[in-house]
């Protein structure tokens, strides 16, 4: 795994690069609180399927514009774009308003931010948001009116955390959303 930390204004972001050299690229972003060994089991699987994953230690203070300074400084201008919980939140917000720099957006347990009336526009590009249970379907349903393209969900029972607990169905649905057929 190559460790590179990025300057964003005065934070220094460490930011974990893996998996084959690859045009698909893979930006995946923890919750809050979490560091970004939550995509550990993920990253394996996500490198067997020949994508290069991206993952940044930790989201705290990271916002939109902060997101592309990272992206910018690690010479990344078009990749797909995975977000957990707090940072499914980010995943939407990025995608919404950053139109041409994301192929595609996977969230777990994160629905659209305009769900829960933040301002927050739809996204237009393919859009796939998994939840940990029935509970959250509503959200997640609700989501699907601000895509502007492919949208789907995908329901696991009874999962408390989508990358621990649900490690390959998450990277399966992250490799769908990598490839262009």
């Amino acid at each position: 795994m190559e460790l590179t930390e990025v300057s964003v204004g005065e934070v220094v972001y460490s930011v974990r690069m893996d998996g084959p050299e690859s045009a698909h690229v893979v930006v995946l972003l923890p919750g809050a609180g979490e560091d970004g060994s939550v995509f550990d089991a993920v990253c394996e699987r996500l490198h067997g399927s020949d994508l290069r994953t991206v993952v940044p230690d930790t989201i705290d203070g990271l916002d939109v514009a902060g997101l592309i300074a990272v992206l910018d400084g690690l010479g990344l201008k078009y990749v797909n774009l995975v977000g957990d919980r707090e940072g499914a939140t980010l995943a939407w917000e990025a995608a919404a308003r950053t139109f041409g720099r994301f192929k595609s957006l996977v969230v777990a347990d994160g629905p659209h931010p305009a769900v829960a009336g933040a301002d927050c526009p739809a996204v237009e590009i393919p859009a796939t948001m998994v939840v940990g249970g029935s509970a959250a379907r509503p959200a997640a349903d609700a989501s699907g009116r601000r895509c502007y393209s492919d949208f789907r969900v995908v329901e696991l029972d009874g999962v408390d955390s989508v990358p621990r607990a649900a490690a390959a169905a998450f990277a399966a649905e992250i490799s769908m959303r990598t490839s262009m057929w």
